[in-house]
């Protein structure tokens, strides 16, 4: 890998895996679940528009184009978005990070659902079992002190919902012409889905520690990266880009301990690692990966473990 792939791997990791770090700070200092959301996608959108105008690229024109990016804006960005804002009110920002990891998880578990992964090796099973018992190892509900609660279970419902996205997305968004453009206009329809949350979304009360983490997360977290994620592909293929998801529980996780000092037990841990684990064995021998992309994005040649 080149020193500039390696250099757009890193920053990836870092810009993915500071989302989780960026949303309990514009919580934790006045702004609500629904203003972050809608913030983040008004960004995120505006941003990709400024690459995609750059690279030459246009708005699809297609009606039935348009009609599958609402579908895939609600699932891929509107939903998820908001649950792990949601969830962010009452569980730290490192434990996001690592429940995000389990996306690849629920994507073959749709997969089995649908009849899309006919075939299941015992390897392959083996990591999805060990994948969700490390899921339940994090959560552990014998335990009084466990994480179970419905803050959890929101940010599981994020992880499950890019799974549905990808796999609607897989079927009905396969141009990867003008991937800019395209992730533009999904992240457009994104910004009219979340902005129905207004009647709901409270007065403003935010300071400008909760201004900047938005505008970090709106622009660099959502936008720039499909950028580094685009060019990664295309300099090194889907299978590196793809390794960079593994990353970002690592990234979440440190910077969550380091910044805001939230305290990481042998547990959770122990729990991630099994997670990541059954992560890698489910993937299928041979495979060129599922590379990552936030808007016409994460997961099949697009994957999200965006936050």
């Amino acid at each position: 890998m080149s020193p500039a792939s390696t250099l757009r791997m890193a920053a990836l990791a870092l810009l993915w895996g500071s989302g989780f770090l960026w949303i309990k700070l514009a919580l934790d200092h006045g702004l609500s679940p629904a203003q972050i959301t809608i913030v983040r996608c008004a960004l995120g959108t505006a941003t990709l528009l400024v690459l995609a105008r750059s690279a030459g690229q246009r708005l699809p024109r297609s009606r039935a184009t348009w009609g599958h990016l609402v579908i895939a804006a609600l699932f891929c960005n509107a939903i998820p978005f908001a649950l792990f804002a949601v969830g962010e009110q009452h569980l730290d920002s490192g434990i996001a990070g690592v429940l995000n990891a389990t996306t690849p998880l629920w994507s073959l578990l749709i997969g089995l659902l649908l009849g899309t992964d006919r075939a299941l090796p015992p390897l392959r099973l083996t990591g999805l079992l060990l994948g969700f018992a490390g899921t339940v190892l994090i959560f552990a509900p014998w335990h009084r002190s466990g994480l179970l609660s419905w803050a959890a279970l929101a940010l599981l419902g994020a992880a499950a919902s890019y799974a549905v996205a990808f796999a609607y997305m897989a079927r009905r968004l396969t141009d990867k012409r003008a991937p800019m453009a395209m992730s533009a206009a999904q992240m457009l329809m994104a910004t009219g889905w979340a902005t129905l949350s207004l009647p709901v979304a409270g007065p403003v009360d935010a300071d400008l520690v909760a201004l900047g983490a938005v505008t970090a997360l709106g622009v660099l977290g959502t936008g720039v990266t499909f950028y580094l994620n685009y060019r990664l592909i295309a300099d090194e293929g889907p299978t590196t880009a793809a390794t960079v998801g593994y990353l970002l529980p690592v990234v979440s996780v440190t910077l969550g301990a380091v910044l805001l000092d939230e305290k990481v037990g042998l547990r959770v841990l122990t729990g991630m690692a099994v997670v990541l684990v059954g992560v890698a064995m489910t993937r299928p021998t041979g495979a060129r990966g599922t590379a990552r992309a936030t808007t016409t994005d994460p997961r099949p040649t697009k994957k999200a473990y965006a936050p």
